[in-house]
């Protein structure tokens, strides 16, 4: 194989033989314990509706699920999996067709939340999105998967289709591109 691990490899966890017999209690575990990341991932990327895409990933998941073989680390890759290919068309889609703008009363200038949460969430976002934004784009994939998706350097090469190797290098990289944005800003 060249580089990429394929899923199924491993016995069934209790977990996953459980969402597999349809036991809803297993199907729910699933959704709390990776949702979650899975939208810090899609929103990281740029997801235009990252909650509604997470419930898409996870419809794709489950109707996947009965070919899914694995532990819960080899399901965790699988559901990122499904999340990238999700998020790649997606951006295919909206760069084909342009960006649908939609009333969103959260994103309407003319109302006012209070300062205090305005500005905590701003001064958050904006810098992660800003040091996100200053890494090439398959370091900035790399750190989504690893950072927010909990990734191991297997799985996140298996999502990426690249080899454990090229990810370490990405990521290494990565790091140490975020230390010299973090080491100028701290000196300033």
């Amino acid at each position: 194989m060249s580089g990429r691990r394929s899923f199924g490899a491993d016995p069934d966890s209790p977990l996953v033989a459980a969402a597999k017999a349809g036991h809803a209690w297993a199907l729910t575990r699933m959704w709390e314990a990776h949702a979650p990341a899975v939208t810090g991932y899609l929103r990281g990327r740029g997801a235009a509706e990252p909650e509604d895409m997470t419930s898409d990933v996870f419809i794709g998941v489950f109707e996947r699920l009965r070919g899914f073989h694995g532990d819960d680390a080899a399901l965790r890759a699988f559901i990122f999996t499904i999340a990238h290919h999700r998020l790649v068309d997606d951006l295919r889609r909206r760069s084909r067709r342009g960006e649908h703008a939609s009333y969103d009363a959260d994103a309407d200038k003319r109302t006012v939340e209070s300062a205090e949460d305005a500005a905590t969430q701003s001064l958050a976002n904006a810098r992660v999105a800003q040091l996100l934004d200053q890494l090439s784009p398959d370091q900035r994939e790399v750190m989504l998967l690893r950072v927010v998706a909990d990734l191991t350097l297997e799985q996140t090469a298996a999502v990426l289709g690249k080899r454990v190797g090229a990810v370490k290098a990405l990521q290494h990289r990565a790091l140490e591109a975020l230390r010299r944005l973090l080491d100028g800003a701290v000196s300033l």
